[in-house]
Order: structure tokens, then sequence, then C-alpha cells
């Protein structure tokens, strides 16, 4: 088939490359003109495992390209992906403003049938406003289209896979000649596959994410109480993740999510049920209760250290997880903040985020960013682990107790067993243990 894929971040190039990937023609529509050039020499404006890979198969196969001709993208064919950003307003509702522009700029160039799909995460019932700016646009009232919601479910770190092996593909659609197009599309994918109407679809996506989010808070709400009690909270993850109707996955306690994703979605949630006069109290102390975690963490290295004023601190981990070089609302951010304001000196390091946190905190007085994991504990009174990434799991324990000026390791996401850790004579403190 022949797609087009409107906007060229994170959710739009996966998409692209991956259906380039399965043998599919793909166009992707992108405004800026840099990225478009960037893209087309094979380069990826993000650091996700195989993308670029799969982005310089699909140009030297030649089923993927790059324009940032609107008009070009929708003559290319029938098929359209929205995938634009939804950017978060400051009272958390979702700035739609770009899907709007697609969907009008779309209405007054549409010659023929198009499928509009709305990839971006977007609140429900956004089907109807995509639906109500084409009709007022549209110069030919006559022109068919539909309007359908295929939201994304990928994980940053592990995308690839997420849309090539996908627990099950969820589509919203109100035509029969719309549903056709989405079962030839995957009829490859051996999962399965939801037929909703549009509104269900927009609101799985959020509920999900949601419901992901509630489980971080709830095992880290856990986790404070297993510190006050002697409790090991891994220990507790375990024994619940057993239990078929719960399963272990995002029982994972540390210093709280971060990304693109789930904080944006949380927000957007709740304001979302304020609207339509529902109370999302249960969502609001989620999110209270993950605002707390890098609070709580950096008392944590106060009650440790007492002092931080002058002191020099390693810090392993600035992206919000693993595998990606992501920071959008990373804990390491307020983390940094609280700890610059508590007067210390910081040696950073990260394997893919340092040339992004660098745009928030310049090197300086009180920051440094160290070549690799090991300099950045020269003379450092204590090594502060906040994203497990698994090249500090494989760690020399021996080599960073010999760099560190003392052998301290406060540990934001629990990736050493205590006893192991200890048993060479470090100080270890983590989370919920």
């Amino acid at each position: 088939m022949k797609i087009t894929v409107v906007g060229g971040g994170y959710v739009g190039l996966t998409t692209a490359v991956c259906f380039a990937h399965l043998g599919h023609e793909v166009l992707v529509v992108e405004k800026v003109p840099q990225k478009v050039e960037l893209l087309k020499a094979g380069k990826s404006p993000i650091y996700e495992p195989g993308l670029e890979e799969l982005l310089q198969e699909g140009l030297k196969n030649k089923r993927l390209d790059f324009t940032t001709d609107l008009k070009e993208g929708l003559a290319f064919s029938e098929v359209i992906f929205i995938c634009v950003g939804t950017p978060q307003r400051p009272d958390g509702s979702a700035d739609l403003s770009q899907v709007e522009e697609v969907a009008r700029e779309t209405a007054k160039l549409m010659t023929s049938y198009k499928l509009l799909i709305e990839k971006s995460t977007v609140p429900v019932n956004t089907h109807k406003l995509i639906k109500k700016t084409v009709e007022r646009y549209i110069r030919d009232k006559s022109i068919p289209y539909d309007v359908a919601s295929n939201p994304e479910f990928l994980r940053e770190g592990n995308a690839i896979e997420d849309f090539l092996k996908p627990d099950r593909i969820v589509v919203g659609v109100e035509s029969e000649r719309a549903k056709r197009v989405f079962e030839e599309l995957y009829k490859d994918f051996d999962c399965p596959i939801i037929f909703t109407d549009p509104a269900t679809a927009e609101l799985i996506k959020h509920a999900s994410n949601s419901f992901l989010a509630m489980k971080i808070s709830f095992i880290n709400m856990i986790a404070d109480l297993c510190e006050k009690t002697g409790a090991d909270v891994k220990l507790v993850a375990y024994g619940m993740g057993y239990d078929k109707r719960i399963g272990r996955a995002f029982l994972n306690a540390g210093i709280g999510y971060g990304g693109s994703c789930f904080p944006k979605d949380v927000k957007a949630f709740v304001k979302m049920a304020e609207e339509y006069g529902v109370d999302f109290g249960l969502l609001k102390e989620v999110e209270k209760i993950n605002q707390q975690r890098p609070l709580k963490f950096v008392q944590k290295v106060k009650n440790v250290l007492w002092s931080l004023k002058d002191k020099k601190l390693a810090v392993w981990g600035l992206s919000f997880k693993p595998n990606t070089d992501d920071i959008r609302e990373a804990p390491s951010i307020k983390i940094v903040e609280l700890l610059l304001k508590e007067g210390a000196n910081l040696s950073l390091y990260d394997p893919e985020a340092m040339e992004n946190f660098r745009l928030l905190f310049p090197e300086g007085k009180q920051i440094s960013y160290a070549k690799d994991m090991y300099s950045a504990l020269e003379g450092a009174e204590a090594l502060l682990i906040l994203t497990e990434w698994e090249e500090f799991q494989k760690a020399d324990l021996k080599r960073v107790k010999e760099l560190l000026a003392l052998p301290i390791i406060i540990d934001g996401r629990n990736i050493f067993e205590p006893s192991e850790v200890r048993a060479l004579g470090f100080e270890y403190y983590c989370i919920g243990r």
C-alpha cells in the first residue's frame, strides 16, 4: 500500500520506517526543512534502538521518502496518518492546534477520497472536531472521506518491536470502507485487531497509559511503607506479579515516571474528565505521588550526606528511561535542580541524553559532563543512579569503589542487590528495600 505520514517526530518516524520495512511505500510530510534533509541523508534526529537502521533500509529500497509539501503527501496516498505533536497546555489540556492545521489544510487540498487517521494521542471526540474542520474547509462537498482513530502504544526504547509485534491493534472507524483499508493494512500482523468506534479507540489510549502510570505510583506508595517497616518492595512486587490479574510489568519502585506520554496523558485525562463533569480524583493522586518522588529522593540524599554544599556528587542517568535520549519530564531534571539549590557540584553522565540535558543545564561552576561513567566518579562523595541503563547494572563495582572519595551509592532505580553491594564495603541506599 501507499501511506502518507504527516509529522516526522517520534511516533511519525517510527510508524513510517516500520511500514516501509513491512513492504509499503511511505511518504513522510515534515514541516522543518532541516529535519527533512537530515532524514533523507539517513540520519535519525532521535535515538531509538533500530530506528536509524530501518530508516536507511527504507531509503535504500526506495520505499521511504520525505517532503515538506503536504499537497505532495496527499497526492501520494489516500491513507493519511496524522502524527503531529499534541503538547500540554499550562492547564493540563492537550494543544490540538497542529492536528487542526493538518485537518484544515488537508480539506483545502483534497481532490479525492482520503482516510484521515489519528495516530497522535488526542482527547476523546477529537475525531468529531477533525470532521467538523474538514466539512468547513473542503472545497468540493461531494468528495468522500473518513476519519479514524488508530492510537499508538509505543514504549520509548522498545518502539520498533512494539510496532512490529504489538499486543493488540486498536482501530476506531465509522464506515466499512475505512475498516477494509485497515484490514488490508494490518493483514500480516499476528495479534488481535480491535475494531471500535473512534471515541472508544481514543479513550483506550488514555485509559491504558493512565492505568500504567497508576501502577507505578501504587508501587512507589508501597515502597515508602516498605522503608518504614523493613519490608522489601522488590519482593512485594514479585509476589504481586504472579497474580495474573495484576501482572509484574510497571511495578518497579523508584523516582517516578517521566517521558512524553505518562505525565502528559494523565494530566490530559484528568482535564478531559473535568470538561465532561467527571471527577478523576484517583488520577490526581497518581500524579501527586509521582511529583513527590524526586523530592523524596533528594531528601534521602540529604539524610545520607547531611549537608550537600560544595560536595561533589556523581550522577548516572539523565534520560527518563534507558535506551532513549529523551529527557522530557525526566525525574532527573527536578533532582538536578534541587541538588544545585543545595549547593552540590554534579558530575553527570548518560549514554545518550547528555546533549539534550546540556540544553537545560549548561556546563558551568556546579555542573560538568563526564566522558564515560567511570570518569564521572572521580573524587565524588556519592554516586546517584537515576536511570537503569544496562551498562550501569554491569558496572565494575570494585572500580567504582576505588574512584569514589566515599563508598556511597544512592540508587533511585534499585539496579543492584543490596546484600551484594554492601558486602563489597559500600553504603548502599535504595528505594523501598
